[in-house]
């Protein structure tokens, strides 16, 4: 039996981007699937929160590739331009997962001790969602110098784009889900969901046009 040949350094990066693009997009669909009405009252507070939490998990084994690929090396002053900012991207939205994951997990929590006081479920934390924002306009910032990225393919301003809106919408559903102590309601519960399932969509379609772009360059 022959041994199986090993990859060179070219389709490894290649197949690391494209699991990157899968992660993210499969964690932006069950976003978008947990605030579905439907699928929310039909999962329930405890089934709804799982999804979430599934797909903080996804996001952050995506956001972790996305930094070991662009993130060979801490910046420094011989990097370029380009590198070093997208090199912050992906750090500053690796974070940003992580502080997903934490939220999603207390929502989980929450939602198996009491289901009834949960309620409307996990909305997008604050300071995850400033950390997206702050990632995306990083990025948007790479891209105009994509020519001299590590890999051009690491960034285009069509999955710039779409991820900025998305980290837009996302800090919008995070102030809408701000509870009012006066009456204990959201200040928003129709931009609460209305905003996370804009803010998928958008993360959604940018992984799916990254995976496009990956094969085309393949």
């Amino acid at each position: 039996m022959s041994a199986r040949r090993p990859l060179d350094p070219a389709a490894r990066r290649i197949r690391r981007l494209r699991r990157e693009s899968w992660g993210f997009a499969v964690g932006s669909a069950l976003f978008f699937i947990g605030v579905v009405p439907a699928y929310a009252a039909w999962a329930g507070p405890v089934g709804a929160n799982v999804t979430f939490f599934a797909g903080s998990i996804f996001f952050t084994t995506a956001g972790l590739i996305q930094l070991l690929l662009s993130g060979r090396r801490t910046p420094d002053a011989r990097m370029n331009r380009a590198d070093r900012f997208d090199w912050w991207a992906a750090a500053i939205q690796f974070a940003g997962t992580l502080l997903f994951n934490v939220s999603t997990a207390a929502a989980l929590i929450a939602a198996i001790a009491d289901p009834d006081y949960v309620g409307a479920g996990w909305r997008p934390d604050a300071w995850g969602s400033a950390a997206f924002l702050v990632s995306s306009v990083l990025a948007v910032v790479a891209t105009k110098d994509r020519g001299t990225l590590w890999d051009r393919d690491a960034r285009t301003w069509h999955g710039t784009g779409l991820n900025l809106l998305g980290s837009i919408a996302f800090g919008v559903s995070a102030v809408a889900a701000f509870v009012v102590p006066s009456t204990g309601e959201l200040v928003s519960p129709l931009w609460a969901n209305l905003g996370t399932g804009i803010g998928a969509l958008c993360f959604f379609a940018a992984a799916l046009l990254a995976r496009r772009t990956i094969g085309e360059a393949d």
